[in-house]
């Protein structure tokens, strides 16, 4: 049997990304153009390339009941090839006979035509029982978060710390919704640079932020706005992050401003055409060079472009005392709360990540109140809801200076989003998938004295 476009396609992303740590947001648009897909062709390759990475866990362990042997114990070719497969069985509305055919002569493709005979049992068992029977076995004798990891496909610490981060407003009782909107492909949301372009030439109004659109679908780099630098792509609690730094007072001209952390970009395009209204200059500091040069194509836009430093985060800011009137630290972090658009990344993190980012990001945020001259202010910004990455790392950095203070950041939003965000009340902000329908974004205001 022949091949769908679309699934070579999808078969390709999974092998990259398990074979060459690639990163599926990044490869599959790239694919979809080589291959030249049709529109509908491009929907069923991101489809099933983002369904299979973000359901990896809960597949896998339908795939052991059914092959009768743990996944680790299968060829990795074959192991993707069959994740299509039972994700059209389990999850798409798909016959069944191309979800097993096609995925059958994906291994086949791949050279390992001696296992098709096992890839056809597997799937045909899968095939005979029904989503919610397998539901049934995959679930039993699970309680507690751990069931909610399984059927949810997420890592159980993952689950866990959005426990603790909901339970810190009161809200345990939503991590179901949580976890259920991470499992949702986010729609597109747009970004118009202020004084560059306006929302309206971009699409329908975004959800929470003034400057956003949504996508009116396809490729975004089709429209002008986006296509001439004007706009961008970026996820509306990107955006609200940006602005709370931008938008917390009125701006003095001559201000300087810093985007510590600032690859690959993004936020730094949407700072430098808020500053470049109200008299500001900003400048970006970038560690890796491949992202500082990121960072600079996403600035070509403006004239002159703003500078952007490359080196180490925290000795630039000790090298640069009291220079800045506001910055921001968009901290290296584990990036949980961007699971809906990164869906292989639940399954790359693991908690002894914390062990090295928690002690950079205090090093980070040291260096950035040194930087900050008297008055300045200072965003701090995770893209984690993770309690170790928010709220303890505000409150210790709060300790180790005296002289800083927090911001009523929620008060600062609510004069900037465009409906009630329905922040409880706290220093800090915290965004969430299913409230906000932007990614899981926290938002510290620091001043210093």
């Amino acid at each position: 049997m022949s091949i769908s476009p679309a699934r070579r396609v999808a078969y390709g992303v999974l092998r990259a990304v398990h074979d060459g740590d690639a990163y599926a947001n990044l490869l599959l648009p790239s694919r979809i153009r080589q291959a030249r897909l049709s529109p509908a062709d491009a929907a069923l390759a991101t489809e099933l390339s983002y369904g299979a990475l973000r359901m990896q866990g809960y597949d896998d362990r339908v795939i052991a009941l059914a092959a009768g042997r743990p996944v680790e114990k299968i060829d990795p070719e074959v192991l993707d090839a069959l994740r299509l497969g039972v994700r059209q069985l389990l999850g798409m509305r798909v016959p069944a006979h191309a979800a097993v055919d096609e995925s059958v002569s994906l291994v086949t493709a791949a050279g390992r035509k001696r296992a098709t005979g096992f890839a056809n049992g597997v799937l045909r068992t899968v095939s005979r029982s029904t989503p919610d029977q397998w539901r049934a076995r995959v679930l039993a004798g699970l309680d507690g978060d751990e069931l909610l990891a399984a059927e949810s496909a997420h890592p159980t610490w993952v689950v866990e710390a959005f426990r603790a981060a909901l339970a810190a407003e009161d809200a345990a009782a939503e991590l179901p919704e949580l976890l259920a909107a991470d499992n949702v492909a986010p729609r597109v949301a747009l970004v118009a640079l202020p004084g560059l372009a306006e929302p309206a030439e971009l699409g329908a109004p975004g959800g929470v932020s003034p400057v956003a659109a949504a996508s009116p679908g396809g490729d975004p780099a089709a429209l002008p706005p986006i296509a001439s630098g004007r706009a961008r792509v970026q996820d509306e609690g990107s955006q609200l992050a940006a602005l709370a730094l931008s938008r917390a007072r009125p701006i003095s001209p001559g201000e300087r401003w810093l985007d510590l952390c600032a690859g690959p970009g993004g936020k730094a395009a949407l700072l430098a055409a808020e500053a470049r209204l109200g008299g500001a200059v900003l400048e970006a500091n970038e560690l890796i060079p491949a992202r500082a040069g990121l960072v600079r194509r996403a600035l070509e836009v403006f004239d002159p472009p703003p500078v952007v430093h490359e080196g180490d985060a925290v000795a630039f800011g000790r090298d640069h005392p009291g220079e800045y009137d506001r910055i921001l630290l968009d901290a290296p972090c584990t990036g949980l709360g961007a699971l809906r658009r990164r869906p292989e990344a639940r399954w790359r993190k693991q908690p002894s990540d914390l062990a090295e980012l928690v002690p950079l990001q205090a090093a980070l945020l040291d260096a950035a109140v040194v930087a900050l001259g008297p008055g300045g202010l200072l965003a701090y910004v995770t893209c984690s809801p993770h309690p170790a990455e928010t709220r303890e790392q505000v409150a210790a950095v709060l300790g180790r200076h005296p002289g800083l203070r927090a911001v009523d950041t929620p008060a600062v939003l609510a004069g900037i989003a465009t409906r009630d965000l329905g922040l409880p009340a706290s220093p800090s902000a915290q965004l969430w998938p299913h409230r906000h329908g932007t990614d899981a974004m926290f938002i510290q205001l620091l001043r210093a004295a």
